[in-house]
């Protein structure tokens, strides 16, 4: 059986990012039940060398569009970096899944050969398109995705590992 990169790419990013949402609405209700301003959270850090909650989800969706979009070989949305709330993360998620679910399967179909360019900083990385989701798209999207959850964690708000990976 073969698997596509359709499977291990749009899939995962659309289904992590719904559990993304649920935490994130999680961090919310925490704030409301606690009586404390959820900007508190949405600011806060793991560490002070490291990117606030807003940041860690604005990224998250970015490298799941982007990927997605460079795998099919499709000029990606660009959304700004403007969220603030909680409503405004989970209204850039909830965009983010909307974008994927258009994206056909058909067109990442032999992407795991296609030539795939990212631009950083002061270079520009190349891979083959299994390589790229491998080795930079993934752990760059769970990296993001799980500091987001850990920020919150860090923070008091009860989540637990199911509401991390959904419920099976």
């Amino acid at each position: 059986m073969k698997i596509s990169l359709h499977a291990f790419s749009v899939q995962i990013y659309t289904n992590t990012l719904g559990h993304l949402s649920g935490v994130l609405e999680k961090g919310l209700a925490h704030a409301t039940a606690r009586k404390f301003e959820p900007a508190v959270l949405v600011n806060a850090r793991l560490a002070p060398d490291m990117l606030p909650l807003s940041r860690q989800v604005q990224i998250a969706c970015d490298m799941a569009k982007n990927s997605a979009s460079r795998l099919a070989g499709l000029e990606p949305p660009r959304f700004e970096d403007t969220e603030q709330t909680f409503e405004e993360l989970l209204a850039r998620v909830a965009r983010t899944i909307d974008y994927l679910k258009g994206v056909p399967a058909s067109a990442l179909e032999g992407a795991e050969d296609r030539d795939i360019k990212v631009p950083a900083r002061e270079r520009t990385l190349q891979f083959k398109g299994l390589e790229f989701l491998q080795r930079f798209a993934l752990p760059n999207f769970f990296f993001h995705v799980t500091t987001a959850y850990d920020i919150l964690r860090h923070n008091g708000v009860e989540l637990g590992k199911r509401d991390f990976t959904g419920g099976f």
